[in-house]
C-alpha cells in the first residue's frame, strides 16, 4: 500500500513531540484496595458505567488494565493529568490487555473490550483537549508480556519455551483489533526486552494492515536492561534496530529499565543508526524501594537530562515512564519547547543483517562467508531435520558452520 503521510509526521518535522509519563506508578499513587480492582467498591465519585467482577476466582489486586472496565474514571484522571502537562501523545491503558498475559488473571476473555476500552477513553480525551494549533494523539500500547519466545525460563532445559510465536501473534492480533477499533491513531510495541516478542507483534499489526487495507503509524520502543548495553535477548542496540526496521515504524526509541543518564548512548546509537524518528522515554531514575513512588529524580533533573539529549539533535519525541509524573511531563515539555527536532540522517545504503550484534554488508565489505547447509532446499540432510522437528540437531548443523568460519 503507498505511504500516506499522518498528520503527527507534519508536526514532528516541527517540533519535538511529548509523550505522556508513568502510568503503573500514578496508579499506585491511588492505593487502591482488591474491592477497586474487582469494581465492588467506588473509587471516589463517578457516575459512569463500570463493570465488577465480584465472584471472579482470583485475586484482581495489580491488574491495572481491569481498571479501564471498574474505575475508568481514575484511569481517566491520569490521562488528563498528563494532557494538562502538555503531552502530544497519550499512551493507552492496555500493556498488559493481551491473552498471554491476561492469562494470569482468568480474563483473557476479556482482550477485545480492553483494548476497546483503553482507546476509546483516551480518545475522547485528545479530541477535548486537542485543538488545530496543538492536536493530540492516541497511541494503542502492546506491552511485551510476561514470556519471552528466545529465552528458555527452565535453567535445565535451553530449549523449553513457554510462549511460541504463533501464540503471540495470534494474542497482539486481537489486540491490535482492539485497539484500532477503538481509535488510536498510533499503535505502540513498547518496552521490548525480546526481540521476537515484539516481531510477533509487528507480524500480527502487519497481518491486520493487509486484511483490511489500511495503514498507521507504528512506533517501536525498546529496553536496554542495564551498562552491558543489551537488550534481555542479548541483542545490542544497533542490533535491535536492524531486527526491526522492516517495519518501516514511524519512530523506534528506548524505554523503561535505566534513567535517562544511563540511557543517553543508546539513544545516540539508535540516532545514528536509524532512518526514522527517535523517541526516548527513560524512568525518573533507578529504582529505590525506599521512595514513595519507587523512583526518586525530580522532574527538574529528569527534563535537565532529557534535554541534553534534544541539544546534541538525538530527539523527535520524549516523554517518561516508571516513576514520573504528570510534573515530569510538564518539565519535559517546558525543557524541549524551542529546541528543535532531530533530522533523520540520510542512511548509506547496505544489507544490515542482525544477531545478538549487527552485520553490515556494504560496498567496502571484504568477502563473506555464506553457510547454506541450513536450506531445506538445499540440503537433504537439514530438511529431514526439520521436517522431523529434531531441532536440536538442525542446530548443530547451524553451528558447525559458524565455526568453519561462516558469518551469515
Amino acid at each position: 500500500m503507498p505511504h500516506k503521510p499522518h498528520p503527527i509526521e507534519a508536526l514532528l518535522q516541527r517540533r519535538i513531540l511529548i509523550l505522556d509519563g508513568a502510568m503503573g506508578t500514578m496508579i499506585q499513587r491511588h492505593k487502591l484496595t482488591e474491592e477497586h480492582y474487582r469494581g465492588t467498591e467506588l473509587y471516589g465519585s463517578y457516575r459512569g458505567e463500570r463493570k465488577t467482577f465480584a465472584g471472579h476466582p482470583t485475586d484482581l489486586k495489580g491488574c491495572n488494565d481491569l481498571l479501564l472496565l471498574t474505575q475508568p474514571h481514575v484511569i481517566g484522571g491520569i490521562h488528563r493529568q498528563y494532557l494538562e502537562a502538555g503531552a502530544d501523545i497519550l499512551e493507552t491503558c492496555t500493556f498488559n490487555s493481551t491473552s498471554v498475559s491476561m492469562e494470569d488473571y482468568g480474563l483473557a476473555h476479556l482482550v477485545y473490550e480492553l483494548n476497546v476500552a483503553g482507546a476509546k477513553l483516551a480518545r475522547g480525551l485528545c479530541d477535548e483537549f486537542g485543538t488545530k494549533d496543538k492536536p493530540r494523539f492516541v497511541a494503542g500500547v502492546l506491552g511485551p508480556t510476561g514470556r519471552t519466545a528466545s529465552i528458555s525460563p527452565d535453567v535445565n532445559d535451553p530449549g523449553a519455551r513457554n510462549v511460541t510465536f504463533d501464540e503471540l501473534v495470534e494474542s497482539y492480533s486481537e489486540a491490535v483489533r482492539g485497539l484500532l477499533d477503538g481509535g488510536t491513531d498510533l499503535l505502540m510495541v513498547e518496552t521490548i526486552f525480546d526481540t521476537l516478542n515484539a516481531k510477533a507483534a509487528l507480524f500480527a499489526i502487519e497481518q491486520y494492515f493487509e486484511r483490511h487495507n489500511l495503514r498507521a503509524p507504528i512506533m517501536i520502543s525498546g529496553t536496554i536492561t542495564d551498562a552491558s548495553g543489551r537488550t534481555l535477548s542479548g541483542q545490542t542496540t544497533e542490533a535491535f534496530w536492524n531486527s526491526l526496521s522492516h517495519a518501516r515504524p514511524l519512530s523506534i526509541g528506548l524505554n523503561c529499565a535505566l534513567g535517562a543518564e544511563m540511557m543517553r548512548p543508546y539513544v545516540e546509537e539508535l540516532s545514528r543508526v536509524a532512518n526514522c524518528y527517535v523517541s526516548a522515554h527513560p524512568n525518573a531514575g533507578l529504582p529505590n524501594p525506599l521512595a514513595e513512588t519507587g523512583y526518586d529524580e525530580t522532574p527538574e533533573k529528569t527534563a535537565r537530562l532529557i534535554k541534553e539529549f534534544a541539544t546534541s539533535g538525538l530527539l523527535n519525541i520524549a516523554g517518561g515512564c516508571c516513576g514520573t509524573s504528570p510534573a515530569h511531563v510538564k518539565a519535559i515539555a517546558e525543557a524541549l519547547k524551542s529546541l528543535p527536532p532531530r533530522r533523520i540522517p540520510d542512511i548509506e545504503k547496505k544489507l544490515r543483517l542482525s544477531g545478538l550484534e549487527p552485520f553490515n554488508i556494504g560496498d567496502d565489505s571484504l568477502f563473506v562467508n555464506v553457510g547454506e547447509r541450513t536450506n531445506v532446499t538445499g540440503s537433504k540432510m537439514f530438511a529431514r531435520l526439520i521436517l522431523s522437528g529434531d531441532y536440536a540437531q538442525a542446530l548443530d548443523v547451524a553451528r558447525k558452520q559458524v565455526e568453519n568460519g561462516a558469518q551469515v
